[in-house]
């Protein structure tokens, strides 16, 4: 695998049956509908995939089971997220063990500890594995790293290959970007919203819940800004955030399923029961989608317009 670690990344949502179970036909439905519209990776465990609902050995049948299906067409990543270190650890050997490309590893959850706290944690982790690793800030709901405390531990940990960082703070992108003078690094924003500006600061790439149901917007932002067509990148992100203001008004992994139920994936009932404020608004969310598709001439369940 070459470094820095660049493309788009698919964060994949989990489906479940009516009783919260993983469905993994519907699963791998939606490894299969992702990789064969232009993205390089799948991540899958992560926030969009609601990971603190599941167990540790759900998760683990659910990385096998990506390495499995992937089948060699796209980088596979798995979130090892817990709010201990013990469970990460073994969540970190499973997806090891069973043939993930690179382990996301976001910081613990629920409490709250000191950034020094952090590093021990991840120095932990990283000590354990042998597989590449990237860090993962998810502030909103973990503990957040800073910019000063990821950059040392990237430089100071060998098999830290980079970051993946959902702050949706554009004020980090400079900096980390301007950290690579002494050691390259991957730089994946995990913000829709700033995949555009991140792609401009010099980051590689993007890990996006919005690519789990299409794929091919996200890939138009980032193939057209690599092919220097700045015109078409600036469109296809004006059209993201078109999607993004419907996403937003949903907790995100709700708004990333009923995406994919608009494109012919069914994925289960939400682990929350909407509200029917919430279920007008999922409404609205399906008939965007449905509307544009019409503007476009386009089937719900075929290829998305590239802008």
């Amino acid at each position: 695998m070459n470094y820095p670690l660049s493309g788009v990344f698919a964060a994949l949502a989990t489906p479940i049956d009516d009783l919260g179970r993983i469905d993994l036909a519907a699963f791998e439905r939606i490894v299969d509908f992702t990789l064969d519209r232009g993205v390089d990776g799948i991540v899958l465990g992560g926030g969009t995939a609601e990971y603190p609902h599941f167990s540790v050995e759900d998760r683990a049948r659910l990385s096998a089971l990506a390495v499995r299906r992937a089948n060699g067409r796209g980088t596979v990543i798995t979130c090892v997220g817990t709010s201990s270190i013990h469970s990460t650890l073994q969540l970190a050997h499973c997806a090891q063990d069973t043939g993930s490309d690179l382990l996301l590893v976001p910081m613990p959850f629920f409490f709250q500890y000191e950034q020094q706290d952090l590093v021990e944690f991840v120095d932990a982790v990283c000590q354990a594995v042998t597989t590449p690793c990237l860090l993962y800030n998810l502030p909103s709901f973990t503990n957040s790293l800073d910019v000063s405390t990821a950059v040392q531990l990237i430089d100071g940990t060998p098999n830290v290959v980079g970051m993946k960082d959902s702050s949706g703070e554009k004020d980090r992108l400079k900096p980390l970007a301007d950290a690579r003078q002494t050691r390259n690094f991957s730089l994946l924003v995990g913000d829709d919203s700033l995949l555009l500006d991140a792609l401009t600061a010099g980051w590689d790439g993007v890990v996006s819940g919005i690519a789990s149901f299409v794929p091919e917007l996200i890939a138009a932002v980032y193939n057209n800004y690599r092919r220097g067509d700045l015109q078409r990148a600036r469109t296809s992100q004006d059209t993201v955030d078109r999607v993004i203001e419907y996403l937003v008004r949903l907790p995100i992994p709700w708004g990333v399923r009923v995406g994919l139920e608009a494109r012919g994936i069914p994925n289960g009932p939400m682990h929350v029961p909407p509200s029917p404020q919430r279920r007008v608004r999922m409404e609205e969310m399906a008939g965007f989608l449905a509307r544009w598709a019409a503007e476009n001439d386009l089937q719900l369940g075929g290829v998305w317009p590239t802008c």
